[in-house]
């Protein structure tokens, strides 16, 4: 499996739009980032199954997505 693949577009464009457009504090977002990604252990799904280093890829690219959305929120 490798880091980065489709679902992390995904999770990029998902956070952008939520940091662009909603008022979410840094705090809770850690809390849905983290947490969701901590709910995928106990899914039992196909999607929900990776490893470890994608996982914390995914909070990665999902910080760079909510932190870019915040950017635009302020230039506008």
């Amino acid at each position: 499996m490798v880091l980065l693949n489709l679902w992390s577009v995904g999770h990029f464009l998902q956070w952008f739009i939520v940091g662009r457009w909603l008022k979410l504090s840094w705090s809770i977002f850690l809390i849905l980032s983290i947490g969701w990604e901590m709910l995928e252990l106990a899914l039992p799904y196909e999607f929900a199954n990776e490893t470890w280093d994608n996982k914390i890829s995914d909070i990665v690219v999902n910080c760079c997505g909510f932190h870019l959305g915040t950017l635009f929120k302020e230039e506008s």
